[in-house]
């Protein structure tokens, strides 16, 4: 099945670096490289954060798998939640950061900071 960018739904794994290369092409070809400052991006970022948020302001908690959501409802979670990870990639992109290393070195980082500890 495919969408209408001619994307696979159920695909292999995409890589950051692959996210990152064709974000930083369809922003070139449409001339957006001058809009697309740190500061711009952010902000783009935080209100799709927010538009993310609305999806679940009101629904308590909500299972994993979310089995009481409708299709509809899922695809737009997956809209919003795209949405926030192509700015993050973007943001990253623009800032010069490889944002895949950094995740990485992030879990390191909290596995020292969080050591397992014995719940006997």
């Amino acid at each position: 099945m495919e969408n209408s960018n001619g994307c696979s739904r159920k695909s292999k794994d995409v890589s950051l670096k692959e996210l990152r290369d064709r974000l930083a092409e369809f922003a070139e070809v449409r001339g957006w490289d001058q809009y697309h400052s740190p500061r711009n991006l952010l902000l783009a970022l935080v209100g799709e954060v927010g538009e993310l948020s609305e999806i679940f302001q009101w629904k308590g908690e909500v299972a994993k798998g979310l089995p009481n959501w409708s299709s509809d409802d899922k695809e737009h979670l997956e809209e919003e939640i795209s949405d926030v990870l192509l700015y993050l990639v973007r943001l990253a992109d623009v800032c010069g950061l490889d944002l895949g290393q950094a995740a990485l070195t992030k879990i390191v980082k909290n596995a020292k900071k969080y050591p397992v500890m014995n719940h006997n």
